[in-house]
């Protein structure tokens, strides 16, 4: 305990030092939500006025709530107690109705079998990028084709075999390392639609309303078949179910009702793909990675040369710039992520930005400028695999890190 107080005050100490470093930020946000979930939030407004993301702020102040479940610390009011008692007039805010859709007429369309498109809850998108526009990462691309893909493109072929239309799958790896665009490129494969969720869409602090959203997602889902849902920060909702107070009640609750969402318990699945992501697989419900619900999974590791490469060329892309070389920049980034890139780009620009100011003159991005930002930067990706290494050590494995092991014996990593 007190080893970890010190190793939080050192980590304390470098963002007070380089409050501008938003990856250095996110990984002490994330330290936090383990041991103090109230500074971990005001961590994040922090984060938030140092210009982080604030999108990632939503999803991180979606993780400080599921930390407060689990502590059973949140506000919640007794199942027994009307909300009217529990909270002022004021403050009360009237509660939705559960979603439904409204049923199709039965007109010449209907009876031609063309289904005719109601309002739901949840915006399903059809992305137009596919596994092609991923650059690099051939890798992770052949291991998604071989083991996820490759049955769901020939449906006939599988259905010769039993295989239903349908499946699921796990991302994880290193935060920052596009596992949502990965995700949105495989709906585009499928030609499928799109629903991406996140812990801050589904967590509430009444009780029931989380799984209520849950049955939502999937009942959109089946009448947009077929459809991928995608469920980012998926350890911080699927969480193991631990005994404990109210808290823990709650996360078995959401954990239970997707397991029962996954086994079709009330409706068909078909054409319904679930994927998931996550940094830390290990502390995933085990029941949701038995055979039969979230029983695949793949490696998302930091981008490969090529894939740095054009991520740094799209971030220049328009800016103003001197022959930057991006070959020689993604060389000086091995290990960096995709987050870390964008802020190497970032940074330089930002750099660049203020000189111009000084000069009164547009002074470009320069490969220099551009390394130079990129020596200030620790890698977001060293936290995690330190974070790794005492699972693969001492954790049950159950073939889930075959991948994550190969590519550190390859890396030379202990």
């Amino acid at each position: 305990m007190a080893h970890d107080d010190e190793f939080l005050a050192v980590i304390a100490a470098e963002v007070a030092q380089d409050p501008q470093n938003i990856a250095l930020r996110e990984d002490f946000i994330t330290l936090l939500l383990e041991r103090d979930a109230d500074q971990a939030a005001t961590e994040i407004d922090a984060f938030e006025a140092h210009g982080g993301d604030p999108a990632r702020a939503r999803v991180l102040r979606a993780r400080v709530m599921a930390a407060r479940l689990r502590s059973g610390k949140a506000n919640t009011a007794p199942s027994d107690t009307p909300r009217a008692a529990a909270e002022p007039d004021s403050a009360r805010v009237p509660e939705p109705e559960a979603p439904s859709r409204a049923p199709v007429a039965a007109d010449d369309d209907a009876a031609t079998g063309d289904r005719i498109e109601q309002p739901g809850l949840w915006d399903a998108e059809r992305p137009q990028v596919t596994l092609a526009d991923v650059a690099g990462l051939a890798e992770v691309k052949q291991h998604l084709d071989s083991t996820f893909l490759a049955p769901l493109r020939n449906p006939a072929l599988a259905a010769a075999f039993g295989q239903k239309p349908g499946g699921s799958l796990l991302m994880y790896g290193p935060p920052g390392c596009g596992k949502t665009f990965i995700a949105k490129a495989i709906a585009g494969d499928l030609g499928a639609s799109f629903i991406h969720v996140t812990l801050a869409d589904l967590l509430s602090a009444w009780i029931g309303e989380s799984e209520r959203a849950i049955q939502s997602v999937f009942r959109d889902a089946r009448a947009a078949a077929p459809c991928v849902i995608f469920f980012d920060e998926f350890d911080a909702l699927g969480g193991r179910r631990a005994s404990g107070g109210g808290g823990s009640q709650s996360m078995r609750m959401i954990v239970t009702q997707l397991l029962e969402e996954l086994d079709g318990v009330t409706s068909e699945n078909d054409g319904v793909y679930f994927l998931a992501a996550t940094n830390r697989p290990w502390d995933i419900d085990p029941a949701l990675r038995r055979p039969g619900r979230i029983d695949k999974t793949v490696l998302v590791l930091p981008p490969d040369a090529v894939a740095r490469a054009a991520i740094l060329q799209g971030d220049l892309d328009g800016k103003p710039q001197d022959d930057v070389d991006v070959i020689a920049v993604a060389a000086a980034t091995e290990g960096f992520s995709g987050a870390d890139i964008a802020q190497v780009a970032k940074h330089a620009l930002q750099r660049s930005l203020t000189a111009s100011m000084a000069a009164g003159a547009i002074v470009p991005v320069t490969t220099e400028g551009l390394l130079e930002s990129a020596a200030s930067i620790t890698p977001s990706t060293t936290s995690w695999f330190d974070q790794v290494a005492p699972v693969l050590e001492y954790g049950v494995d159950d073939g889930t890190f075959d991948q994550l092991r190969a590519y550190r014996v390859k890396q030379g990593m202990r």
